[in-house]
C-alpha cells in the first residue's frame, strides 16, 4: 500500500497591518476607509473613516483586526470599543436608502465615504487608504485597495467600525417591522427576508431600485 502524501502545515493567513500606510512616509496622517451594506435590500450603506496611531493599535487588539466578515459578531463588539478608544480619529457616515434608489449604490457609497471623510475630527489627513477599486473625491492622496480590509489595519479597523454600526442600526429597524429579520440577516436577500417581502409589502427602508424590491412593488400594484 502507498504510503500516504505527508500533510502540507496550514500556513496562517496575515493579518492587517501597517505596511501600507507606513507607505506613505514618516509623519504622515493616514486614515482608513471602507464600507459595509452594499448588497442588503434595505437600510444605509454605512461608512467609516479611522486614523491609527503611527504604531498602530496595542498587539492584543491588533491581533484580534480583520475583515470585518472574518470577525464574528460577538468579537466585532468587543474590538469596536478599543478601536474607538485608541484611534486618534475616527467618524461613521451613512447614504440613506433613499439616496442609494436615487444615485444608485456605487455612487451613494462613495458619497459616504466622502462624508465620513469629511467629519474626521482633527487635522486633516495627507492621505487615505480606501477598500476596493474606487475611491471617493476627497482633497487629499488616496489609494485604493483591492481587498483592503485584509491589508491595511486602518480599513480593517474602519470596516470594523462600520459593520457595528450598521448592524446596530438595522437591530433598531428590526424592532419596528419585525417580519423581516433584520436583526439575523442585516437586510440581505436571505430566503427569511425574501418570504416577508412577499408577505407583507415594501417598507419605507427598503432599497425600491433592487431587482426583489421593484419586482415586489410591481406586483403589489
Amino acid at each position: 500500500m502507498p504510503a500516504k502524501a505527508p500533510r502540507k502545515a496550514a500556513i496562517p493567513r496575515q493579518r492587517p497591518d501597517l505596511s501600507l500606510e507606513a507607505g506613505f512616509g514618516p509623519g504622515r496622517r493616514v486614515c482608513g476607509i471602507d464600507e459595509v451594506g452594499r448588497g442588503p435590500l434595505c437600510g444605509p450603506v454605512v461608512t467609516a473613516a479611522v486614523v491609527l496611531p503611527p504604531e498602530g493599535l496595542p498587539p492584543e487588539i491588533a491581533a484580534l483586526i480583520d475583515d470585518s466578515k472574518a470577525v464574528n459578531r460577538r468579537l466585532r463588539e468587543e474590538i469596536e470599543p478599543a478601536i474607538r478608544a485608541h484611534a486618534l480619529a475616527f467618524a461613521i457616515a451613512e447614504a440613506s436608502a433613499a439616496e442609494i434608489d436615487e444615485l444608485n449604490i456605487h455612487k451613494a457609497t462613495l458619497l459616504a465615504m466622502k462624508r465620513a471623510y469629511l467629519a474626521l475630527p482633527g487635522p486633516a489627513p495627507d492621505a487615505a487608504l480606501i477598500d476596493g477599486k474606487f475611491t471617493p473625491d476627497i482633497a487629499c492622496e488616496r489609494v485604493a485597495v483591492v481587498k483592503g480590509d485584509s491589508r491595511s489595519q486602518s480599513i480593517a479597523a474602519a470596516s470594523i467600525l462600520a459593520k457595528v454600526a450598521r448592524d446596530s442600526e438595522m437591530l433598531r429597524l428590526s424592532v419596528q417591522y419585525p417580519h423581516y429579520g433584520w436583526d439575523r440577516n442585516a437586510g440581505y436577500p436571505t430566503p427569511e427576508h425574501l418570504d416577508a417581502l412577499t408577505r407583507h409589502g415594501v417598507t419605507p427602508h427598503h432599497r425600491v431600485s433592487f431587482a426583489p424590491v421593484k419586482r415586489q412593488r410591481a406586483l403589489s400594484g
